[in-house]
Order: structure tokens, then C-alpha cells, then sequence
């Protein structure tokens, strides 16, 4: 059950300001940035604060945003979540949008801050926004012009024991092969006898950021970057880490290095390089790339080409154009989403859990340095690739991603790859999923079942019960569906012939799965919710899978920094709960407990895709639909709910998952899977 970060994501373009008020001024300001590559931050924020607000477009936002919620799960809870996620996640987004809708702002640059930043406090990755400057309105902007610094910072922990900020070793490498065209610049910007010395920075302890302690601004950052509950990941996304992706292994700059906005100028950072014992002061200053934006000239065509609603953006009904209507890869959404991009109509056949995320998907490149040399064993595909280890006695699955173009090669490709594990000798496996923000639910299921084999925690299903919210259009859709038998060829979420109930046993074609309502009262809220569903995955593997198991759970080990969403929790905390896999989280600061994952719900959707529903069960002109959004923008959703396993009562997402090993990042381990993977077996498989 892939679970969706519930950070609303509502990629919503720029808004469209009236060209009229934009023709008034002189200079134009975006004209200063059209047609470069590279551009100063405040020349870009310049841009996008000189676009005043268009009052019809931010309604129209907030009404898509306040309708859809209805089909949001967790939009009671997160007004105040259970322990332990209670001072993480206090965010009452209706209240917020409410008030947002009766405030000014100066530009709409300071509206998408705004919302941006409410959405951001659910922490949850699934519900998110993102308009033309960025998320609701913010994550677009961010994915326009990103800011780079050419220091990547990473958290060591010294011979000692003690932990140090410092510039990653490998600091340089990665700035001159991915920004060979303005290193230049950072070159020339530092003091002295470093000007034009940029490597000498790698390595370097870092004392202070801006006068403060590194930390300060590392947890100032956790309070605005989202998309986890865990204070502890929120912090570890500070930095930098690696990812195994279909392109191949990627390195992850982190939030310090890379800003989603142009908040930030220059930073001053007090440092002592190595083999130094004398501290020093550098400025270096933060330059902005352009991103996936159509081209402009002014801001008029800035917002004429960047901001409308696109295909994709809304949904449309399938029986009047067809399914093969939503074959495109090319949606709005694939931008944000933290997996390999798939079609609507491959998402509609195998449902997703995957985190959304301002900043698109990395594609730094990792140092060949750092890259593993081991070879990699048969069955090795796109972001999931197999090693055996020298000791000749453990296998690693280096899984970046549960989503692949394919999803029956994928989910046979990772059966051949453990396969070809156990016949070269291996007898433990390290499963990686550093980064790993998710993909298809049934994928999670089938590598839980392949792993261990059938058993009662694997048979009928390997992941969790779940349940949907049982608001007032949703039953709508359902009865629509039921009374004119809309959808023979189950394309429909809300087809009954879609879900099996707590036993499961499959729903006939004319039952009304959401009738009674389970009520509930959720802080003080009442709110309503489908009854339990059960299996969804057995009749979609493509293969049977094995009779028995391939390793022993107590031989596994899921090791990740802690950035582990969705379909990706959802296998991390059903290996962990139910077969005793051990969980390792790498870095993260002392004294700060480490959550092995991220929200896991039971399935994650967006707006486009409620709306595809809504308009083909001819219920577009009901009051309670949301208006078609007039940017270019997207919205996501947490759709389903998973049920917990310490207390079944309760949803998953909200119980604790505290790593068994928070592994220090000692210098020879840093952003280096094969030394992680080495240190980790030696640690917890010996």
C-alpha cells in the first residue's frame, strides 16, 4: 500500500498576474533573467515579488485545495498527531487556508511562501502543493531557478566519538563535474591566498554558518523542509547522501547546498581546513540554475508559458476520451514525485504509494570514487541493483526506487536478482533504500513475500489493511459507479470490483463499499472512513512466487538514512514488525532518535487523478467538486490509510519506528554505500 507523503503538494504555477499591471513596470524584471543559465538569487526573487497577486487565481487554489482535502486521510490527525509525532506534526491546514484566503500579500512570491510553508508543517511528503513559483504555490518556483552552493556539508563523527560539521570530502569533485560552467565564479569569490583554490575547502570542519552553530541552522531548516515527521530525518536532509537511481548511482546535495527557492545570497561559514588548526572565514556565494521551465523573454511570457494549466494538470473523463488518454509520462506531477515516472493509466492498473517533493528527483552524479566497483549480479535493473559483497556471504539489494517503467519486469527482475544472490552463496542481504521515496504498493508486497516466503504474515497479503475517507462526494462516485455500471473495464479508484473487504473477500460489482460510514472523532473533529479493506496485490504478481522463503527475516537488514517513504515504509515496517528485520539509519546527530521511515499510508493519489473521478462519474457540477485549477499545478493526497501492526486500531503512519542502529558517519563511510554496506554486516550479521 504505497503511502503519499501527506504534504498537499498543488504544483501550481506562478500565478497569472494581470498583464495589464505587469506591462506598467519598467524595467521589467524578469527580463533581467530570461535566457541564462545562471542568475543571481536576488535577481530571481526581483522577478518573481514584481508578479502582484491575481486575486481569481489564489481563490481558485484555495477552493481546489479546500475540496480536495475531503479526500485526504489524514486531515483530522494532523491538527495534533499521536505520539510520537506530536510536537512534529500540529498543522490545522483548513484554519491556515482560511486565513491565507483573508490575507494580503505584497507579491506572489510572499502568498506561495505562505502556503508553501503551511502545507510543509504536515510533514508528511503525500499532501503537498506546488504552484508556478513552488508548492501550492511555492513548489513550482523552486523547481524554476534552484540555488546552488558548491560545498556539500556532511555530519562526521571523529575517532573520538565526537560529531563535527563538516564540507564533504568529496566536496570538489562533484561541484566541478556538475557545475563545470560556474565554478569559476566560486573560485573567484573566496579570500586571499584561497582564491582559486575551491578543493582546498573539502574536508574542512565547519565551526560556524552565517555566526551561528552549525546546528542552528540545521534544525531552522528542519522546521521548513517537510516532507517527513521525524525531527531526526527532517535534520538529516540537511545534508548530503547518495541514491541508486534508473540512470545510476546519484548524489543528493542536500537542502544546505541545494535551496528549492532563492532565499539565500551568500553564506559565511568560520571553517578549519584540514591539516589547519587556524580557523578562517569564506563567503561563497549561492548562484541560481535555471530548471524544467518552457523558455521567456519577460515576465509576461514567463507567467503565458509557464504558469496555465497544462495537460495533465486537471483530470478528464475517461469514457468520453479513453484510458489511453492518460498514457502520457510527460504530467505535471512526474516532476515532483520521488520515483521513475510511470503513466496515469499504469498508476490507475498498479497503485503507488510515493513521496512528493519540491526539488524533482537528483541527477548529480555520484564520484566514480564512491560509485561500488563490486560487480552486479543478474537481475540487476534500473534503480534496483544486486552486489555480492567480498565476504562471498552478503547480498545487497541497492534499491532505489519501487517503481520502474515496467512493472512485471520490475517485480521479476528483483526475484531473478535474489536468486542469483542465493545460488553465489550469499545467506544475509542488506536491503538499501537510502532515498527511496516510494513507488508501486504491490512491489513492496511481492519483495516482503519473495524474501521470506508464504506464511501468515505474507498470505493473503505482505503489506497492511486499509481504508479510505468516506466524505459525502466520495459516496457520490461510489453510487454513480454502482447505478450505471459506469466502468466495466475497472479504470475507477472507486469501483467496488477494485477492493476485498477485512477478510478479504472481493466486493461484488453492485456494493456500496462505503456505506455505513465508520465514524470517528479525530481531535475533536468528526470525521468519517470506509470499512477496513484487505488484500489488493495477489492476483496483479506476475509470476508465482517461490514456495519457500529466500533468506530469513532475521537475516535481513534495511539500512537508509532515514529518508524512506511510502511504498518504501511500507516494506521497511512490515519486514521490521513482522519478520525481525533489523533497520539502520546512517548519520544523523547524537541524542536524536532516528526513525527508520517515513509516513507510510496505505496509498497516495493528486488532485488530477480525484478529479479524473469526478468527471467521469459526471459529477463536475456538484457543489462539493473542486473547480478545475487554473495553474499549472499539483496536488497530492494521501487517499488511503494503513492500519497499524503493534496497535491495529490505529493507523501505521502515526507508531513509532525507531532504527535499531544509528551508524556514525566516520570519514571512510561517507556517502560510500559499499563501506556502509561492509560496516553494516560486520556490525549486525557477523
Amino acid at each position: 500500500m504505497g503511502k503519499f507523503p501527506k504534504f498537499l503538494a498543488i504544483v501550481a504555477s506562478l500565478s497569472l498576474s494581470r498583464l495589464s499591471a505587469l506591462g506598467a513596470q519598467t524595467p521589467d524584471l524578469c527580463s533581467v533573467i530570461a535566457g541564462q543559465k545562471w542568475v543571481s538569487p536576488k535577481d530571481v526573487r526581483a522577478c518573481f515579488t514584481s508578479m502582484k497577486v491575481d486575486q481569481t487565481l489564489k481563490l481558485n487554489i484555495i477552493d481546489v485545495i479546500n475540496k480536495t482535502l475531503a479526500f485526504h486521510t489524514s486531515t483530522n490527525y494532523e491538527i495534533r498527531a499521536p505520539q510520537p509525532f506530536t510536537a512534529d506534526v500540529h498543522e490545522e491546514l483548513l484554519a491556515d487556508l482560511a486565513r491565507i484566503r483573508a490575507q494580503s500579500y505584497k507579491s506572489d512570491y510572499d502568498l506561495h511562501i505562505d502556503l508553501s510553508r503551511s502545507v510543509k508543517r504536515l510533514n508528511d511528503g503525500l499532501y503537498a502543493i506546488t504552484p508556478s513559483l513552488k508548492l501550492p504555490y511555492i513548489d513550482f518556483l523552486k523547481a524554476a531557478f534552484v540555488n546552488f552552493l558548491p560545498i556539500p556539508l556532511a555530519l562526521i563523527t571523529g575517532a573520538n566519538g565526537t560529531q563535527e560539521v563538516h564540507i564533504a570530502p568529496e566536496a570538489f569533485t562533484v561541484a566541478s563535474a556538475e557545475f563545470p560552467d560556474q565554478i569559476d565564479v566560486w573560485q573567484n569569490a573566496l579570500p586571499g591566498s584561497l582564491k582559486g583554490k575551491l578543493e582546498m575547502l573539502s574536508g574542512a570542519k565547519v565551526l560556524l554558518i552565517d555566526g551561528k552553530a552549525p546546528f542552528d541552522a540545521v534544525d531552522a531548516n528542519s522546521l521548513i523542509t517537510g516532507s517527513f515527521q521525524a525531527f531526526g530525518t527532517r535534520q538529516n536532509s540537511f545534508f548530503s547522501s547518495y541514491q541508486i537511481a534508473a540512470a545510476g548511482w546519484t548524489y543528493i546535495m542536500g537542502n544546505f547546498t541545494q535551496q528549492s527557492l532563492p532565499l539565500s545570497d551568500q553564506v559565511t561559514l568560520i571553517i578549519q581546513r584540514v591539516g589547519s588548526t587556524r580557523p578562517e572565514a569564506v563567503t561563497i556565494p549561492y548562484r541560481s540554475r535555471i530548471g524544467a521551465i518552457n523558455p521567456f523573454t519577460d515576465t509576461a511570457s514567463y507567467l503565458t508559458s509557464n504558469c496555465k494549466a497544462v495537460p495533465g494538470t486537471n483530470g478528464v473523463d475517461i469514457f468520453a476520451r479513453s484510458i489511453s488518454s492518460l498514457g502520457s509520462l510527460d504530467r505535471p506531477i512526474t516532476k515532483f514525485q520521488q520515483q521513475n515516472p510511470i503513466s496515469a493509466a499504469t498508476e490507475r492498473q498498479h497503485p503507488v504509494n510515493v513521496i512528493l517533493d519540491a526539488s524533482p528527483p537528483s541527477d548529480v552524479v555520484l564520484p566514480p570514487t564512491l560509485v561500488p566497483s563490486l560487480p552486479t549480479v543478474p537481475g540487476s535493473r534500473n534503480a534496483a541493483q544486486f552486489y555480492l559483497l567480498k565476504d562471498g556471504k552478503t547480498g545487497v539489494l541497492a534499491l532505489g526506487s519501487f517503481s520502474d517503467n515496467d512493472f512485471n519486469a520490475f517485480l521479476n527482475s528483483m526475484l531473478e536478482g535474489l536468486v542469483a544472490l542465493k545460488s553465489q552463496g550469499a545467506t544475509q542481504l542488506v536491503v538499501d533504500v537510502s532515498n527511496n521515496g516510494g513507488g508501486f504498493i504491490c512491489a513492496a508486497h511481492w519483495l516482503h513475500r519473495i524474501i521470506v516466503g508464504p506464511k501468515s504474515t505474507t498470505i493473503p497479503q505482505a503489506g497492511l489493511d486499509t481504508q479510505a475517507r468516506d466524505g459525502p462526494l466520495a459516496q457520490l462516485i461510489v453510487k454513480q459507479i454502482i447505478s450505471g455500471n459506469l466502468d466495466p473495464n475497472l479504470d475507477l479508484l472507486y469501483n467496488p470490483l477494485q477492493w476485498t473487504d477485512a477478510n478479504s473477500q472481493p466486493f461484488s460489482a453492485n456494493e456500496d463499499w462505503l456505506q455505513p460510514p465508520v465514524v470517528k472523532i479525530i481531535n475533536g473533529h468528526r470525521d468519517a472512513f470506509s470499512q477496513r479493506l484487505g488484500e489488493e496485490c495477489q492476483g496483479s504478481f506476475p509470476t508465482e512466487p517461490p514456495g519457500a522463503g529466500l533468506f530469513e527475516g532475521s537475516k535481513v537488514v534495511i539500512v537508509s538514512n532515514g529518508r524512506c517513504a511510502s511504498s518504501c515504509s511500507l516494506f521497511s515496517i512490515t519486514m521490521a514488525k513482522l519478520e525481525g528485520a533489523k533497520t539502520v539509519v546512517i548519520g544523523g546527530k547524537q541524542g536524536v532518535k532516528q526513525e527508520y521511515c517515513g509516513t507510510v499510508g496505505g496509498q497516495s493519489t493528486d488532485f488530477s487523478t480525484i478529479d479524473t473521478e469526478i468527471k467521469s462519474t459526471q459529477l463536475k457540477n456538484n457543489t462539493l467538486a473542486p473547480p478545475d485549477l487554473l495553474v499549472n499545478g499539483v496536488q497530492g493526497i494521501t487517499w488511503r490509510l494503513g492500519f497499524g501492526i503493534n496497535d491495529p486500531t490505529q493507523p501505521e503512519e502515526w507508531q513509532d519506528h525507531p532504527a535499531d542502529l544509528n551508524l556514525p558517519v566516520t570519514d571512510n563511510l561517507v556517502n560510500n554505500p559499499v563501506a556502509v554496506w561492509e560496516e553494516v554486516a560486520q556490525r549486525l550479521l557477523a
